[in-house]
């Protein structure tokens, strides 16, 4: 099966996700916050933030990822992605995303997870446009999901459908 073939996109709700790890589009300070991240952890329960306090007190940098278990969760692990803030394209905005896909997938590699599930890290409060953070979010997805066939699928977990239309059409580009 190709990378491509490996990446589905959908509607859902990330913390209902049956995969072995789930990624958090998380602030740098890893402190919690609205959207995804606070469903993630209000499913997870107080643990979640216990943990991120216990083990990771300086935060995150953007662009990086960190893991936790997944607590109350039916996912194992919760792999917390910093993206940046938009500001126009021109201030490294899509490196620092890529970067953190790639965070995220060599985490979840090194957790021997075979499944995960993404948001569309940076989409919300942090205003990526959707299209182009679709276009880096999958691009980036596909070409690490070739050096790592460990990781069988990817699930990209949208908030409604215009979201997914556009993930879908990006997807599809890039299948060719």
């Amino acid at each position: 099966m190709s990378a491509i073939e490996r990446i589905t996109c959908v509607v859902g709700d990330i913390t209902h996700e049956r995969t072995d790890a789930i990624a958090n589009a998380a602030n740098s300070e890893l402190a919690g916050g609205g959207g995804v991240d606070e469903a993630i952890h209000r499913a997870a329960g107080p643990g979640l933030m216990e943990e991120l306090r216990r083990r990771y007190p300086e935060g995150c940098p953007t662009g990086e990822a960190r893991v936790t278990s997944g607590h109350e969760l039916s996912a194992r692990f919760v792999v917390h992605c910093v993206g940046p803030r938009w500001r126009g394209g021109e201030a490294g905005e899509a490196e620092l995303l890529a970067s953190s896909y790639r965070s995220a997938l060599e985490l979840a590699e090194d957790l021997e997870a075979r499944t995960i599930a993404f948001p569309a890290i940076s989409t919300g409060i942090y205003g990526y446009p959707v299209r182009e953070a679709a276009r880096v979010a999958l691009g980036t997805l596909a070409s690490e999901l070739e050096a790592r066939p460990s990781i069988e699928s990817v699930r990209m977990v949208l908030f409604d459908e215009e979201h997914l239309n556009v993930h879908v059409e990006v997807l599809e580009e890039l299948a060719g």
